[in-house]
This record gives C-alpha cells, sequence and structure tokens, in this order.
C-alpha cells in the first residue's frame, strides 16, 4: 500500500540508525580492548579496560 510507505522508510531509516550506532560502539570497543591489551604487555600498570573514553 503507498500510503503506509513514508512510515516504513521512517521505521527503515530509524532500524538502520539504531543498528549503525550499536555497531560503531562494539567496533570501539574491541579495539578499545586490544590496545590496551598491547599497551599492557609493554608496560605494567594496572588500567582499568573497559573504560568510557567520551
Amino acid at each position: 500500500m503507498p500510503q503506509m510507505m513514508p512510515i516504513n522508510w521512517i521505521f527503515s531509516f530509524f532500524f538502520f540508525l539504531c543498528i549503525f550506532i550499536i555497531f560503531m560502539i562494539m567496533n570501539y570497543f574491541i579495539f578499545n580492548y586490544k590496545f590496551n591489551l598491547n599497551n599492557k604487555m609493554k608496560s605494567t600498570k594496572n588500567i582499568n579496560i573497559l573504560t568510557w573514553k567520551w
């Protein structure tokens, strides 16, 4: 039904936006965790791995 298309497009856009934000956050924490592991091997400091950066 063409009458429902604007609502469908808006829902699809918000769904894509939420998935995109979730993947960006996951990617940030995965790379942050790996960099902290590499830094931890070089320096023997006790650093909390899961810290907010913003």
